[in-house]
């Protein structure tokens, strides 16, 4: 018989439920494309975003990329972070050792992934993204039971985003060449979660 960890690739981020941070109540929310899009697609055409996420111009482009995730296989789930109510990032949580990913790296079974951004220029640049990367990466490890590393690819030019990778207790294993980028492969493991 199955043990529960197994019944969905993901364990189901639906049920996290909300999280106490220093910056308010925070809660991960699947995507809703009727709900979301627009202020996705929006995100996606901040700059600073675009450079790196490669999704600006019309809602198809984001849709396209939301419908892929929504409608495949069940290996990666894209949410809208809230904070005290108000949508203000989105992440991407997958399989990392099920995606083309795990063909750069020596992945274990269940290794979960992250992309995320924070969608606001206003919320960027005040520490929100280490707090809630941490909140992120900790929910994962105490949701999915059999996950024992958190992974990350930011692209190496994306300075910010790696920094707060590392400020939330990633480590850069290494550098990887993937379709498109360089990136630092970042790792948080289970086994050092209480030293970072």
């Amino acid at each position: 018989m199955p043990l529960l960890a197994e019944a969905e690739l993901l364990d189901s981020p639906t049920g996290w439920g909300s999280v106490a941070t220093a910056a308010g109540a925070f809660r991960l929310e699947p995507v809703r494309l009727g709900r979301d899009l627009e202020l996705l697609t929006r995100w996606m055409n901040d700059p600073e975003v675009a450079v790196y996420w490669e999704l600006a111009g019309p809602a198809s482009v984001t849709a396209a990329r939301l419908r892929a995730q929504l409608d495949g296989d069940g290996t990666s789930t894209p949410c809208i972070g809230y904070l005290d109510g108000i949508p203000m990032s989105y992440w991407e949580l997958y399989r990392a050792d099920l995606d083309p990913l795990a063909r750069h790296y020596r992945a274990r079974p269940h290794d979960t992934g992250i992309h995320l951004l924070i969608g606001d220029g206003t919320n960027r640049g005040r520490g929100l993204g280490t707090a809630l990367l941490r909140t992120v990466a900790n929910l994962v490890l105490d949701n999915r039971p059999r996950c024992t590393r958190v992974i990350a690819e930011p692209d190496i030019r994306n300075t910010p985003s790696v920094s707060v990778f590392l400020a939330s207790g990633f480590r850069c294993s290494t550098e990887i060449d993937l379709p498109g980028k360089r990136a630092a492969l970042m790792i948080r493991e289970r086994a050092l979660r209480n030293l970072t």
